[in-house]
């Protein structure tokens, strides 16, 4: 297996967690967990580790989107050769229902010492049977939280998972939600042993997957690892976007057309419409509205202290920012051993893109930082439709319309330039026409090669990966 990156704030809640589980003075020790996030995050693994470490009596089971009466016989089965104390139930029994199959299960779990089910892929189960909520419900209230188990309830599809522990649902408030992000910057930097600047660009590359960093040889530049990457057909970084997109939607689907028209920067309703022209505006605005629902994409509006229409889309996942315009449209290419070509495209378009690719997770950045100016509630950036100004960088009370315009500033992210003063005297101007701005707003620079001027607070690599910590 190979090595476990990151991951200590999240297997530290999983172990408090099962702490409570043991408790005997409890009437209700048990305890449930909606585990989300993105496909590929790491959220199995994150359960594996765990167990790993636990060291506690437990079943893992992996929902596969089969028919009702197989994923019964795959969970029996699971359970009989899991190391659960009264396993051998399930020896002479086969469950006709989720209802018979968890009464089992409650059966064959220890009385007196904590133990571990996970459930992997509840929203397959919730599709092809959705009485199994209300069934967790009545057997979490009679058996599972009467006894000392921690339930792991996993999946994928976000706005599913989410939807379960809302008020109208049968297992409202039974568990809490738990939610499994990318590894930071600054996990990718610690785990790859790379300078500020080179974590970052990793990230840009990875998306914080653990699958890629785990193959990421320790210490190599972008460009060592992309070479050999591309080499391999089955390598994480090829591998892991198609899976991502095909678990979501079929290649034909027209989501898929919609999605591959952002990643590759058609980030404006009408250049969707343009760059998908074959498909008709309604089915257009639904697929829109669907990879919104499934957190694929977001949708950003200029912050500023005027309402504006002018919003954009853009791909939440940076791996996948990456992998739409330069894996997914050569794959081809990558088959037939001509990663080469793959490798110089990326070169040439790397500069122009990560300028863009950067920005969302500096603002991010941003919102960790505790030493920003004074009332800085929301950070983002702002731009008309003809990009005059378009300023990366905006700091304000509240989004998306403001009070207060507290900071403005730049990205800069090239390897040869600092900031200068050409982009000072660009900033200045943008700011003289940004609602909400005047002279004194403050002015920032944030730049991957220094700062050559003054008038103007500068943040560094360094200072950005600092607060992922």
């Amino acid at each position: 297996m190979e090595p476990f990156i990151g991951r200590r704030r999240e297997l530290a809640v999983l172990k408090r967690t099962l702490e409570k589980t043991d408790r005997h003075q409890l009437d209700r020790p048990g305890r449930a967990l909606l585990i989300r996030g993105r496909r590929r995050i790491g959220k199995s693994r994150l359960a594996e580790e765990f167990i790993r470490q636990a060291q506690a009596p437990h079943v893992y089971y992996a929902a596969t989107g089969q028919a009702l009466g197989d994923e019964l016989r795959t969970f029996a089965e699971e359970v009989r050769t899991s190391n659960l104390p009264a396993a051998s139930i399930f020896d002479d029994e086969q469950p006709a229902s989720w209802h018979d199959a968890l009464s089992l299960l409650a059966q064959a779990l220890p009385e007196h010492s904590p133990s571990i089910v996970v459930i992997d892929e509840l929203p397959y189960l919730i599709k092809e049977d959705p009485t199994l909520e209300g069934v967790l419900q009545k057997l979490f209230d009679r058996e599972f939280s009467r006894r000392p188990v921690l339930l792991l309830l996993i999946g994928s599809d976000l706005s599913m998972m989410e939807a379960i522990n809302t008020y109208n649902r049968p297992f409202y408030r039974r568990a809490a939600d738990f939610v499994v992000n990318p590894l930071t910057p600054y996990d990718v930097g610690h785990a790859l042993d790379l300078p500020p600047a080179e974590a970052f660009d990793a990230h840009l590359i990875s998306g914080g997957l653990p699958m890629i960093c785990e193959e990421w040889p320790r210490g190599s530049s972008m460009w060592t690892y992309l070479e050999q990457a591309l080499e391999d057909p089955l390598s994480a970084l090829i591998a892991s976007g198609e899976h991502a997109l095909t678990a979501e939607f079929p290649p034909e689907a027209h989501a898929r057309r919609v999605l591959n028209a952002i990643g590759s920067g058609q980030r404006t309703h009408s250049n969707i419409a343009a760059a998908t022209q074959a498909v008709p505006r309604a089915t257009m605005n639904r697929a829109l509205q669907l990879l919104l629902e499934k957190r694929i994409i977001a949708l950003d509006k200029p912050l500023s202290t005027r309402p504006s229409r002018d919003s954009r889309y853009r791909v939440i996942d940076s791996h996948l920012r990456f992998w739409i315009p330069f894996i997914g449209p050569r794959l081809t290419d990558i088959e037939r051993d001509r990663g080469d070509k793959v490798l110089e495209r990326i070169r040439r378009s790397w500069t122009s893109w990560r300028g863009t690719a950067i920005e969302p997770l500096i603002q991010e950045s941003l919102r960790r930082m505790d030493d920003l100016p004074e009332q800085t509630g929301a950070i983002g950036g702002y731009w008309t439709r003809t990009n005059d100004p378009e300023i990366d960088i905006v700091g304000a009370d509240r989004e998306p319309i403001a009070k207060t315009i507290t900071m403005v500033g730049s990205v800069k992210w090239l390897e040869d330039r600092p900031f200068d003063h050409h982009d000072l005297s660009e900033l200045i101007v943008h700011r003289s026409k940004m609602p909400g701005a005047d002279t004194s707003t403050p002015l920032y620079a944030i730049s991957r090669s220094g700062c050559s001027v003054e008038g103007l607070t500068h943040i560094s690599p360094e200072q950005l990966l600092d607060v992922w910590r």
